[in-house]
């Protein structure tokens, strides 16, 4: 029988332990997902996930997830690993609150495999309070769509991973090196700074980045490998209006309204990247400052015709970036053209050190992509 892996969670617990076969930086849901399926896939490999926070990271996108898994608009290569993510997310991480909800996408113009709006209005009464299907005559549905809790996923992928021996370093920070890691284990003090209490080493066969938008800067920083990926600020703004477990999720040209907490998360859209060294700061409407970033601003003030709620007073636009929720998200690089931007993803950047990154497409595809890394390692 498999005995369970161990758990540092503070700097009170010694540390000694030098050597494993494989190492994953960052636990959130995709590094927790890698984990656990290593653990099952090959068992005979030694584990240790090191997360710079707590399980999970309140601080990382994971937390702030949308969780909406759908298949509307994924290219047909994707559907598979789609699939699979979906029967992971239904019968194998235990409660993530897995919903099955329907997901409208309105529009305008028309849309492939659509129909007309006002043929929806009776079925989907929330149409009706949310938007002007006037303005937006057109619809297509993913009615096998559904919403869940990633936090969840992070949590309770780590924890059966860990039973099934996986190890976990909870606050502590990982720096890479060409034979290994460094590895700070964090302390708070008294004036509430976080200091490094002390520093460890270790070695591993392979070395896996899951420490999302910061991935990429880790792998430069620490191997100076150079990647082409991306990251963007996401903030996620909310709408009071009631929302129940019947509301379907809504998609208006990029912006999705999530039914989450009896009302809205607003999740917009992502057109770029952001530069290194950017520091996302608040918008003006109609002269008043604002915690919304502008891109996303204006982007509401361009639907405020075709959902009137965006105009109105349930619309949290707070008066600073910090009355608004918000996370680095990963844009993995893709192929030039490709349909689907910013698929989830993993790539070797030298001989045993991998980057594994989600993105926004993580909600549909990042436990199949987390899955193909770990019978790659278990086959190398």
């Amino acid at each position: 029988m498999t005995s369970s892996g161990r758990v540092w969670a503070h700097v009170g617990q010694p540390f000694q332990e030098q050597e494993f076969d494989v190492v994953v930086v960052g636990a959130g849901r995709m590094g927790a997902a890698l984990s656990l399926y290593l653990r099952v896939t090959a068992p005979h490999l030694s584990v240790l996930m090191v997360e710079e926070g707590g399980l999970p990271n309140e601080e990382g996108a994971t937390i702030l997830a949308p969780g909406v898994w759908t298949t509307l608009g994924l290219p047909t290569e994707h559907t598979q690993a789609a699939r699979w993510t979906r029967e992971q997310l239904q019968h194998h991480l235990g409660d993530v609150q897995f919903q099955e909800r329907p997901l409208l996408e309105l529009a305008a113009s028309p849309l492939p495999d659509g129909q007309a709006s006002a043929d929806l209005a009776a079925e989907f009464p929330a149409l009706n309070t949310l938007v002007d299907l006037n303005a937006l005559p057109h619809a297509r549905v993913d009615r096998q769509a559904a919403t869940y809790r990633p936090g969840s996923v992070a949590l309770n992928a780590a924890q059966q991973a860990i039973k099934l021996g996986a190890n976990l370093l909870l606050n502590t920070r990982a720096r890479l090196t060409p034979s290994g890691l460094t590895l700070e284990r964090l302390t708070v003090t008294n004036t509430h700074q976080i200091v490094t209490h002390e520093v460890r080493s270790v070695t591993a066969r392979s070395v896996v980045v899951a420490a999302g938008a910061a991935g990429p800067h880790l792998t430069e920083h620490g191997l100076g490998v150079h990647t082409r990926h991306g990251r963007a600020y996401q903030q996620y703004p909310r709408l009071n209006l009631p929302s129940t477990p019947d509301t379907p999720v809504i998609r208006v040209q990029g912006l999705t309204l999530r039914p989450q907490a009896e009302a809205f998360t607003l999740i917009p859209a992502i057109h770029h990247r952001d530069p290194h060294g950017y520091a996302p700061a608040g918008g003006h409407l109609t002269g008043v400052p604002t915690g919304l970033r502008r891109e996303v601003l204006e982007d509401l003030v361009n639907l405020m015709d075709a959902v009137p709620a965006l105009s109105s007073e349930q619309l949290q636009v707070g008066r600073s970036l910090s009355d608004l929720p918000g996370a680095w998200v990963a844009l993995p690089h893709g192929q030039p053209g490709a349909p689907s931007p910013w698929p989830p993803q993993w790539e070797e950047l030298r001989p045993g050190h991998f980057l594994l990154l989600g993105g926004p497409l993580a909600d549909t595809l990042g436990l199949a992509v987390a899955n193909d890394l770990a019978q790659t390692l278990a086959r190398s």
